[in-house]
């Protein structure tokens, strides 16, 4: 076994390899850009080494600078996490002339895996079944469009050297083909440096499945099941889970038995996953999948825990031992599914704004009870890379954590998930917290009616992250500013009193008290009135209809709020004239407006168009004095890994564009000043 690795990587897969080595006694080194300086993967590692600046082509990407760092602190092995340099073949060739054991496969398997194009040409004579698609080197668009055409639409456009759904465009008629293409190139060659790409017939109601490899050195392979994949959104997986839901034995032998004939085919060593799309002909009838090869990832996948939960297994572990030339630790035999295991990726982002990413610090952080990577009797399990007081910068993926939950049974595991996303309280930026519930608790989800359409086609049911109303939430509030008002006269002074006139409860010698709240929720105002009788006894009047109010503190710190005849447990936490409210039938913002302090301001933005956020102009599809109309792309933007289109907000004519492509902007920076028309 290894003594010290580096591990090339950030987040939360620097701070899970970080805790298998510790466990192994292997020493650790990390490296980090100038945004991670106080990250919390440098903090758990024994040493680190600085690499550059904030952007991944200035830090994470530089494989000089990461191999000087390994050699400079003594490191035998480099692990490259995923992402970044994982499935580069020139930084595993370069590790190696450097004397340093790169901990995945060999760069042959890589370089052989790594293009879309060449790993279908090669599975096809192993024998690995393949959707219809082009895969030759010819790039020439109009070749493209007529073999897309010869397909048959719709199809998918896929980036070759691609991955993580960057690069990937569905196209549904011929006529949109040419843009998707540019788009798509435009990506890729800005994601991997190559804008080669390939197409696919797009498989109707497809899942996506696929199968854990893992190879050694020594001629031993295994599969170690497989991971539904199919809830995605922008061609990114939200939720896996393990086993797939409805796979019968038969095609899990044969789904593994092809996994394996893939990583034979090319000498593979290590943890990798063969991806299969698989075509259905309705949801309840398993027998009919069939199912096709896709791409090869030739790394540690972002879901592997959800295999170590059904197999009890530590796959970081697996890595070191047959990295440093041990055999795989079991056979094929001794493998078995324990349960079932679902993961879901909290990610910064607004799911009711087309998921566009978002930047902020971590001002509340709040986990469920869980454990590390080793399975707890109470099955949950969270996987992070920042801590409450972090900043989500624009420089890297919008992955917050991952969530992930064991149950004996999928309905048990669907029911610990979604108590787990309860439990998990974010405040100072958006997340998908809400969203992940809504897909949980689905009547699709929950029955496994699962294909990678599965958001788009159950939206009305998912979207509108506010599902809790009004009177709760109002209610919850209140109930946290007298909780506080009461917290803070209890407070004695030196001698050990208390001043009854500091009591801010409302009481009156004549008559109940009246106060009055401006509130603004979900984008309207509204009028919310507290009155307390002399006997202590509370009422609210909302938009005219009046409730019982009642309330008190719990031992875990939250408030039993009771409003009519409903009632919730709720933990609202206040950052200035704003409130997020969380319970366990949702969680929602409201705003306490003081009226005084905003005299004057002017909302209007008519006639601006601004950057939702930090990152990079890519391109303006309009010039000054162009006339647009309503929800006409007219800019592109590049953040968090990702391309976003920027569309006119009504008709108008563009009177100046503000910037240039290749441009840095801040967000809410004017990009284009728009005229009415």
């Amino acid at each position: 076994m290894f003594k010290k690795i580096l591990i090339a990587n950030r987040g939360e897969i620097a701070c899970r390899v970080a805790e298998t080595a510790r466990r192994l006694a292997v020493q650790t080194v990390a490296v980090y850009s100038d945004a991670d300086a106080q990250a919390k993967h440098v903090a758990a590692c024994d040493e680190s080494v600085y690499i550059g600046g904030s952007a991944p082509r200035d830090s994470y990407l530089r494989w000089e600078a990461i191999i000087e760092a390994a050699q400079a602190t003594g490191a035998q092995a480099v692990h490259p996490g995923y992402g970044f340099l994982s499935e580069n073949e020139d930084f595993a060739k370069a590790c190696a002339a450097a004397g340093l054991v790169f901990i995945g496969p060999p760069p042959s398997a890589i370089l052989a895996m790594g293009l879309k194009a060449e790993s279908k040409q090669l599975m096809e004579k192993a024998g690995v079944p393949l959707v219809p698609g082009y895969h030759a080197a010819d790039q020439d668009p109009a070749l493209l469009q007529r073999e897309a055409d010869r397909i048959g639409y719709p199809v998918l456009i896929k980036a070759s050297a691609g991955g993580g759904g960057k690069g990937m465009r569905a196209v549904e008629r011929s006529e949109d083909f040419a843009a998707a293409l540019a788009s798509c190139k435009r990506e890729a060659i800005n994601s991997f440096g190559d804008d080669a790409v390939l197409i696919e017939k797009y498989v109707q109601r497809p899942r996506h499945i696929e199968i854990q490899v893992f190879g050694d050195s020594h001629g031993n392979y295994v599969y170690l099941f497989e991971r539904d994949c199919s809830v995605q959104r922008r061609h990114q997986k939200v939720l896996e889970e393990a086993p797939a839901p409805g796979m019968t034995e038969a095609m899990r032998a044969r789904m593994g038995e092809a996994a394996v004939a893939a990583a034979r085919a090319v000498n593979y060593v290590g943890a990798g996953t063969v991806e299969f799309i698989v075509e259905q002909t309705a949801y309840d009838q398993p027998e009919s999948m069939k199912f096709y090869f896709m791409e090869m990832n030739t790394r540690l996948q972002v879901e592997h825990p959800v295999t170590e939960a059904i197999t009890g297994l530590d796959l970081v572990e697996w890595q070191l031992r047959v990295a440093s030339g041990e055999p795989l630790p079991l056979a094929q035999a001794d493998l078995q599914i324990q349960g079932h295991a679902i993961e879901a990726r909290i990610c910064a982002e607004n799911p009711d704004n087309n998921f566009l990413p978002a930047t902020g610090t971590l001002q509340v952080y709040g986990l469920p009870v869980c454990t590390s990577f080793e399975r707890a009797a109470h099955g949950v399990r969270v996987d992070s890379g920042v801590r409450e007081g972090d900043t989500i910068s624009p420089f890297y993926d919008s992955m917050v954590a991952k969530l992930i939950v064991h149950g004996k049974t999928r309905a048990e595991a669907l029911a610990r998930m979604d108590a787990a996303l309860a439990q998990t309280h974010i405040v100072g930026l958006a997340t998908n917290v809400q969203f992940l519930r809504h897909v949980v608790t689905s009547t699709a989800f929950s029955k496994a009616e699962l294909d990678t359409a599965l958001i788009q086609r159950e939206a009305a049911a998912l979207f509108d992250q506010t599902k809790l109303g009004l009177p709760m939430v109002a209610a919850a509030l209140l109930s946290h500013l007298m909780d506080s008002e009461t917290r803070a006269f209890e407070k004695r002074d030196a001698r050990g009193w208390t001043d009854p006139w500091a009591r801010r409860d409302g009481w009156r010698s004549h008559g109940p008290s009246l106060r009055s709240f401006m509130m603004q929720f979900r984008g309207a105002p509204h009028t919310v009135v507290l009155t307390r009788a002399h006997g202590g006894v509370l009422q609210l009047l909302i938009d005219g209809s009046s409730y019982a109010l009642s309330f008190a503190s719990t031992a875990s710190g939250a408030l039993d709020v009771r409003l009519g005849t409903q009632r919730a447990l709720a933990r609202v936490y206040q950052m200035g004239e704003v409130a997020h409210v969380f319970t366990a039938q949702g969680a929602a913002e409201i705003t306490v407006v003081d009226a005084l302090a905003h005299a004057g301001e002017s909302r209007s933005d008519a006639g601006r168009l601004t950057a939702p956020m930090p990152g990079k102009v890519v391109s303006f599809s309009v010039k000054a004095g162009d006339q647009v109309s309503k929800g006409q792309p007219l800019a592109v933007m590049e953040a968090m890994k990702m391309e976003h289109t920027i569309a006119a907000p009504s008709d108008g004519v563009v009177a100046e564009l503000l910037y240039a492509p290749g441009d840095q902007v801040a967000e809410g920076a004017e990009l284009i000043k728009l005229e009415a028309a």
